[in-house]
């Protein structure tokens, strides 16, 4: 059963995204999956019998609430952070494009959730989640209000003319090299279309450095066009070296250690404990909870 604190937290959160939100309330609700009356209720404090816990559960999800134990996470301003945060605010305010190619684990994604999260006008997309290309318009219609359902081509007309009138808008596609052939030629469009009025920075691995790469060499229509556009490079972060690489992973690793500001934390245990892995730091501070 979803309790009334966890109901609270999660409305809290839709309040702190509304102000970022361009849209009215009712393009707001739609981008929750909720109609508008229901939307105001929330809003006024209602929570009685006005969602079921499994719709409370998967916008909370949505929306990145802590669903489970409640651990307040504070974010580093570590390499990785402070690049990407740094590239995702050219990419907005200048419209343009770029592409991060780094290896997993080191940040990436944390980093673009929290701009998200921070900033007006800005769409976070888990690729992994929207491969094709109706699921990838649909789910960037919807998250900016618009909806997605109708006919597909009203979807990405209606998804093509909002952007044009929104102020700096920036759309983030992670884990971008989960995206399939259609779905690039489909970017490849949108951008034509949003050309000089619309931010977009693709963020993945080893994967989307390979799809690219490939699809140029095999002469895919599309791919190179698409490459040109996101800068002829792949951004990346991490350094070359082994020594360096190992400095690199320490010292962010610490940077996220010491900024959770925890009484009686050994620092060097837990990166030792985690293998100065992102991902196990976190998963070593749940232990403590």
């Amino acid at each position: 059963m979803v309790t009334t604190e966890l109901k609270q937290k999660i409305a809290k959160e839709m309040l702190v995204r509304r102000s970022l939100f361009s849209g009215s309330d009712s393009q707001y609700a739609v981008s929750l999956g909720l109609n508008s009356s229901i939307y105001n209720r929330i809003k006024n404090g209602d929570f009685d019998k006005v969602l079921s816990d499994g719709k409370w559960i998967t916008i909370g999800r949505r929306l990145n609430v802590q669903l489970g134990p409640d651990i307040e996470w504070k974010t580093a301003a570590t390499t990785v952070f402070n690049r990407v945060t740094a590239q995702l605010e050219f990419c907005q305010h200048n419209s343009s494009l770029a592409i991060l190619c780094d290896n997993p684990g080191i940040g990436k994604t944390y980093a673009a959730e929290q701009y998200a999260r921070t900033h007006k006008n800005v769409v976070y997309v888990d690729c992994s989640q929207v491969k094709s290309k109706q699921q990838l318009v649909r789910f960037i219609s919807k998250e900016f209000g618009l909806g997605d359902t109708g006919t597909y081509i009203d979807t990405y007309e209606n998804l093509v003319f909002y952007l044009r009138t929104l102020s700096e808008p920036l759309i983030i596609l992670d884990e971008a090299g989960d995206l399939n052939y259609p779905a690039f030629l489909e970017l490849k469009a949108l951008e034509n279309r949003t050309k000089e009025c619309c931010g977009w920075y693709m963020i993945g691995a080893d994967g989307l450095r390979s799809k690219i790469q490939g699809g140029i060499k095999n002469k895919r229509v599309g791919y190179a066009e698409i490459f040109d556009r996101y800068g002829a490079r792949f951004q990346k972060i991490v350094p070359d070296g082994k020594d360096e690489q190992a400095e690199f992973y320490a010292s962010q690793a610490a940077a996220v250690i010491k900024a959770q500001a925890k009484e009686n934390i050994d620092v060097k245990k837990l990166m030792l404990a985690s293998h100065n892995l992102l991902r196990r730091v976190h998963i070593e501070f749940q232990k403590l909870v």
